[in-house]
């Protein structure tokens, strides 16, 4: 579920034929301006509503355009609480790394020495795949999760939106399929490899991986409004209702109350824009990792299935470079059912941005206009 963005990209790529987006000229009004701008642009072009956050040092910066409920007109709230999605990857491979620092786990051990038997059977063989490979999307471990049913139409979302998973049953879900290539031969996003990072995580330190980001990231940073829910299928007051369209043309079918643990280590993490940028601030600054992990964190390869959202997109641990025209941000992207994220900071920490969206629109011309303005104004804001 948490590369639902992934997928959705390359499928508006492919429907409307689109290039990316042109890089935007040089931008000499206020942050405010050009967040507000950029905010209203996405409204217009069928999002119902979007929220953001800059933080430039100390300094903040904070926008919103649209309506939090279209059937009350309620505005969009300033700081609500939303699903990250896939942006849970880079908080639980900072624990994983953490661990790493600590001489616990390697980042070159076999997932079979730590989770034997889990990575099996179809042509698969976690003798063969590595911890790093699992933090760099190389394992190539097939996901299943564009499959599930609650993904297919309005009906079996509404049917299935309440369904528990466990890890466990995820991960061999995605062992009846074979591998896509052998790994550590290239890169392919898969929720897969995170879920087996979730279950690294308990098997090292003893405890869940939301315990640990908790104690480990949460607490020490005082980020107060993040949390993973678990089998809670509600959000906390304030937030803004999540609507997906099914198909092209369909209407907008509120996605808010969903089960989140089909993505759980995946993507299952609740936070808010506030919370998020200064996560990446932090993370940026050294404030996590010592430097050894910092470095292994950058160690990226192309990541060729984001090519239409920009080429020359690479991904680390956990962690993606998006280049732009000064030179590039550290960022990930995330969604979920009617819910989508991207979150990025300057390489040296001082400026992080959070850009919420709260609609995921099934016409291709119409998404991948979306995820092309959504990346010209993180250059902006990013490039200030």
């Amino acid at each position: 579920m948490a590369a639902v963005m992934a997928g959705a990209v390359l499928a508006a790529a492919a429907g409307g034929g689109a290039g990316s987006a042109a890089p935007p000229a040089p931008d000499h009004r206020s942050t405010a301006t050009v967040l507000q701008h950029g905010l209203d642009d996405l409204h217009r072009l069928g999002v119902s509503g979007t929220q953001s956050q800059v933080r430039d040092g100390n300094r903040v910066t904070v926008a919103r355009s649209g309506v939090a409920d279209l059937d009350t007109g309620t505005p969009m709230p300033v700081n609500g609480y939303f699903r990250i999605g896939s942006t849970t990857k880079t908080f639980v491979s900072v624990v994983l790394l953490q661990l790493v620092g600590e001489d616990r786990i390697g980042l070159d051990d076999p997932i079979e020495r730590w989770l034997p038997g889990v990575v099996n059977g179809n042509g698969n063989d976690g003798r063969q795949v590595t911890v790093r490979q699992v933090l760099q999307q190389t394992s190539g471990l097939y996901d299943p999760a564009a499959g599930l049913a609650a993904l297919q139409s309005a009906d079996e979302f509404l049917a299935h939106r309440f369904d528990h998973y466990t890890e466990s049953q995820l991960v061999a879900d995605a062992m009846r399929h074979p591998p896509l290539f052998p790994a550590g031969t290239h890169w392919s996003y898969s929720n897969t490899n995170y879920l087996l990072a979730g279950m690294l995580i308990k098997r090292v330190s003893g405890h869940l991986w939301y315990t640990e980001v908790r104690s480990r990231i949460l607490m020490p940073l005082h980020l107060t409004h993040t949390f993973y829910p678990g089998d809670r299928p509600t959000l906390p007051q304030p937030h803004a209702e999540g609507y997906r369209q099914f198909a092209p043309g369909g209407p907008l079918v509120d996605t808010t109350v969903f089960n989140p643990t089909v993505t759980a280590s995946a993507g299952g993490l609740v936070s808010t824009t506030t919370d998020l940028a200064r996560f990446w601030q932090a993370m940026a600054r050294g404030q996590l990792l010592r430097p050894r992990q910092m470095a292994e964190l950058h160690q990226t390869v192309l990541a060729d299935e984001f090519r239409v959202i920009r080429p020359g997109i690479r991904y680390g641990l956990g962690i993606m470079w998006i280049p732009n025209r000064c030179g590039g941000s550290w960022a990930h992207v995330g969604s979920m059912p009617g819910m989508s994220t991207l979150a990025a900071v300057a390489p040296d920490g001082h400026r992080s941005t959070v850009v919420y969206v709260a609609t995921e629109l099934a016409d291709p011309d119409r998404a991948l206009a979306v995820i092309q303005r959504q990346m010209a104004l993180l250059e902006d804001l990013i490039c200030g």
